[in-house]
């Protein structure tokens, strides 16, 4: 009954439990604050542990041969998703200073635009996508925290790139790659554990959302989640479609906030101290915007992918070599 439900829901197995998790860190927060496993399992604090683990097996599916097509594809929606959250960012701040305009902070817009949420997208394309579609989330991860805000940043000549953001998160997608590769029964052993911690990864993303940061982030925030779902998600579909030749049911999945990105502003002022004045403002924008994509990408996706085509739902014509949608016909 529960995964019937569960099914119904558009990328329910990420979001579900997500919201539930949120409602909980709203609410009750001392309930799964009693320590040792429950609070490593049902909270917040275990978030980077189930993000990475998830990478590392999700890594182990990245075949060498597989690459040139996970880097076209993946690296299309990752490009396109920077180009687009620097470009509001930075023109944003050109223009209008550090304090932005409509109350939106330059350091909310690129924090919340530039990241996307890898565990949403992965969800997405279990249930619409095939195999380079779900591999392509290790690409995609590299815009799941400070990394790319930072470049943006540095490209307008108000941040400094640190190197090691990046090696920190590609090391456990390479590692699990490697030995991926190099052993065909420790890829099929491990690569399931990449989908099966999309709920625990939902629920640990959940416990770090506080619902009321959608009033707190006020009008600014929802208008944020607008801008990163439609400004961004129009601009991406569009590269995925006209350079990537793809339905764009993927740009989609891809138009949300990071979990990840609430911790953004505040990285960020840790290494230009210039932006201290906007971490709060920014903090509760980005935190509104998480919510707000996170609700409205997997009805848009599922609308998109019906309408325009998937490998669950192909259309007339379409063909899609997915191995997924070989098992469903059989």
């Amino acid at each position: 009954m529960i995964m019937r439900f569960i099914k119904k829901v558009p990328a329910g197995m990420m979001i579900v439990p997500m919201l539930i998790a949120s409602l909980i860190n709203t609410f009750i927060p001392q309930i799964v604050q009693i320590g040792s496993f429950t609070t490593a399992v049902f909270t917040s604090a275990g978030a980077a542990t189930a993000i990475g683990i998830q990478l590392f097996c999700l890594g182990t599916t990245l075949q060498f041969k597989e690459m040139p097509k996970v880097f076209k594809r993946g690296g299309i929606l990752l490009l396109s998703k920077f180009a687009i959250g620097a470009a509001i960012g930075i023109g944003i701040g050109k223009m209008f200073g550090m304090a932005g305009v409509l109350g939106l902070t330059t350091l909310s817009v690129i924090s919340a635009v530039t990241n996307s949420n890898g565990s949403v997208y992965l969800s997405l394309m279990n249930e619409y996508g095939d195999e380079t579609d779900a591999a392509a989330m290790a690409l995609l991860a590299l815009n799941d925290g400070p990394f790319l805000t930072l470049i943006a940043l540095g490209a307008s000549g108000l941040a400094n790139i640190p190197f090691i953001a990046l090696v920190a998160a590609v090391v456990p997608i390479v590692v699990g790659m490697i030995l991926g590769n190099i052993d065909q029964e420790l890829k099929n052993f491990l690569a399931p554990a990449g989908t099966i911690l999309i709920p625990f990864v939902g629920f640990a993303l959940g416990a770090g959302i506080n619902i009321t940061n959608i009033v707190k982030g006020g009008p600014q925030g929802i208008l944020l989640g607008l801008i990163c779902t439609f400004l961004g998600g129009i601009f991406i579909v569009f590269c995925d479609r006209f350079i990537g030749g793809r339905p764009g049911y993927a740009a989609w999945a891809v138009s949300t906030t990071a979990g990840n990105a609430v911790a953004v502003p505040a990285a960020v002022a840790l290494i230009d101290p210039a932006w201290q004045a906007y971490v709060g403002t920014a903090t509760t924008q980005v935190a509104a915007a998480t919510v707000v994509t996170a609700l409205l990408v997997p009805f848009i996706t599922d609308w998109w992918a019906k309408k325009y085509g998937c490998p669950k739902y192909p259309l007339k014509g379409q063909e899609f070599k997915s191995q997924k949608l070989a098992e469903q016909k059989a």
